[in-house]
């Protein structure tokens, strides 16, 4: 468990040590003397385990546990309320709050170090399970689902910040024809290889790759106007052109890919629809030009 981390708060100096003391051995140890350093720390360090005192002065530990679940970056993390308040009902209100356990001062030691484990053991499952869920089994990158995701949670950035988003949606050419000419092994493993030299591309790590959905694929690029984004793109194409895997049916000699893209910079809820929607259309283009090429349309999203 050494790579987990645990946040322990409380506004007690004895208890941290005491705390501290009894998990450093087997976790990395976090912490904080108030609510409010609690909520830092907790989206800084994205703990993999609160423990979670409830008496505090100014900001208590319902208040805190309301804050790390209504955020986005904090709201999986789970937590354990270790407080003296041993009535039932600060309990079923911890519980309703959010709270995966409630331990009682004054506790066990062996009891604290039982439950932590427990529970790490069990965010550690979770983990993997959310992973598996957004991988694609066979390229081993991120699936639709994620992408999903992904676009939202940068449209949102992209309409807080007035910031640039580019989008871009990728095909392999004639994939049908060099799935019937060298089989559906060759295939994935070509699927395979576009995958990673598309990755490969990616220098920052706020960008990222998927697979659409059969031989095509997605690129968000945040923070990238068309410019750059182009850059990226034709990194991505030319990375593609250098694996060199043999597709004769096509009448060239190589496996090549189309590429459309759009560059957004607005402030409409809609858009991240719109932005997908003008990156296909680029895409379609792409192919009605002959393939192996990129196709770029650039518009700014005005406010409705």
């Amino acid at each position: 468990m050494n790579h987990q981390t645990v946040l322990i708060v409380d506004d007690e100096k004895s208890n941290l040590k005491i705390l501290s003391d009894l998990l450093r051995d087997d976790v990395r140890v976090i912490l904080a003397k108030s609510g409010e350093q609690a909520i830092a720390k907790a989206e800084q360090y994205r703990p993999d385990l609160v423990l979670l005192d409830i008496v505090m002065p100014k900001m208590n530990g319902f208040d805190v546990i309301q804050h790390l679940k209504q955020q986005a970056s904090t709201s999986t993390i789970p937590v354990i309320f270790v407080s003296a308040l041993g009535d039932t009902d600060n309990e079923v209100r911890g519980f309703d709050l959010g709270a995966c356990d409630y331990i009682q001062k004054p506790f066990q030691s062996s009891l604290v170090r039982a439950r932590v484990k427990l529970h790490l053991q069990l965010a550690k499952q979770r983990l993997l399970l959310e992973k598996l869920a957004n991988i694609d089994p066979l390229t081993a990158i991120a699936n639709r689902r994620k992408f999903s995701d992904k676009l939202q949670l940068e449209w949102a950035r992209c309409q807080h910040d007035d910031r640039p988003l580019s989008l871009v949606m990728i095909d392999i050419d004639y994939f049908k024809q060099f799935n019937d000419r060298y089989g559906h092994a060759a295939g994935d493993e070509a699927l395979s290889k576009v995958a990673q030299a598309l990755e490969g591309q990616l220098e920052r790590g706020t960008d990222f790759v998927a697979r659409y959905g059969g031989e095509e694929f997605v690129l968000v690029l945040p923070d990238t106007d068309q410019n750059e984004a182009q850059e990226v793109v034709e990194r991505c194409r030319a990375a593609v052109d250098a694996l060199k895997i043999r597709h004769e049916t096509a009448g060239g000699e190589f496996l090549t890919i189309s590429l459309g893209g759009a560059t957004c910079s607005g402030r409409d809820g809609e858009a991240h629809e719109q932005l997908l929607q003008r990156a296909d259309a680029m895409l379609y283009q792409a192919k009605q030009q002959g393939r192996d090429c990129v196709v770029w349309e650039e518009e700014v999203c005005q406010q409705r």
